[in-house]
């Protein structure tokens, strides 16, 4: 078994985080259940775009839930121990729903760029069969990315010391520990971290690059706001995510601070699947009519 350490403090200062998580993740599951519960209840909504926008508040509500539950139980000190089947366990399923998040959000891109530069064909190009097969492989993407990754990793030798400075099995805190050769999953972690981070980041960068261009091309304001609408909900969801995971994951060594680490992942698995709900609730004209 591995201790997990939680967050250093005294008690009141771990109630107080306690209640913070407690309730940011109520919001967080409340808020991406109505997005799910609005798009499916309103035939109006029921576009690609919101198709989605459903998958990932689906995947938000499991990603933050993979860690909060666990992360209060830690900081109240009654679950600080955690199994090293379940450790491998939740860094599987909590680093392939990252990637998985990542795909889908390069696939909202493009889905934007499609909608804002061909707007006469896009029901025809973002068909319901092309739609679908996007989600698909990104949901299987990021799953099979992960798998080599959590192999090595669970391969690793652990001697001892058995204390894990985090509220979760983070690799970078598994790596710390053993005390076997970490270079391969090193760099398995650098690649895979390229291939799945950066890949699809450039992706949502070319994708904004040629929609920009097409928004400043349109000859009114009124067009030039209406159609930067479309994509400023998902625009801001990408910079907050890709800064954060790319702080994190590209990098070709793991010795970083693992307190900043930690800050970082709080950030990540925490405050950004509030966000998500709320920011596409604020920016979507449709969203907030529908509610």
């Amino acid at each position: 078994e591995f201790i997990l350490l939680g967050f250093p403090g005294t008690w009141h200062s771990q109630v107080s985080l306690v209640v913070v998580f407690a309730l940011t993740y109520s919001l967080t599951v409340i808020g991406n259940a109505c997005i799910i519960a609005l798009v499916w209840m309103n035939s109006n909504l029921q576009t690609p775009m919101y198709f989605f926008l459903c998958n990932l508040s689906f995947l938000e509500i499991w990603y933050t839930t993979g860690v909060v539950p666990k992360a209060i139980g830690v900081m109240l000190g009654t679950s600080q121990t955690i199994s090293f089947r379940v450790c491998m366990l939740q860094l599987f399923f909590l680093l392939s729903l990252g990637s998985t998040e990542c795909f889908l959000l390069s696939v909202m891109a493009y889905d934007r760029y499609l909608a804002i530069c061909y707007p006469l064909r896009y029901s025809f190009l973002m068909n319901s069969g092309l739609s679908a097969g996007l989600v698909l492989s990104s949901w299987l993407g990021g799953f099979l990315a992960i798998s080599l990754l959590a192999f090595l990793t669970s391969r690793l030798t652990f001697c001892g010391p058995d204390v894990i400075n985090h509220f979760l099995c983070d690799i970078d805190s598994c790596l710390a520990l053993s005390c076997s050769d970490t270079w391969p999953v090193e760099l398995a972690t650098f690649l895979v971290s390229i291939i799945v981070v950066v890949a699809s980041c450039v992706v949502t960068l070319v994708s904004y690059i040629y929609i920009i261009s097409s928004i400043l091309r349109i000859q009114s304001v009124h067009g030039r706001k209406k159609a930067f609408s479309t994509c400023s909900a998902h625009l801001s969801v990408v910079t907050i995510w890709y800064g954060s995971t790319m702080f994190l994951y590209v990098k070709p060594s793991a010795q970083n601070s693992l307190d900043l680490n930690k800050l970082v992942n709080t950030f990540n698995t925490v405050v950004t699947p509030l966000l998500n709900p709320f920011i596409y609730t604020l920016r979507n004209k449709e969203v907030r009519q529908a509610m």
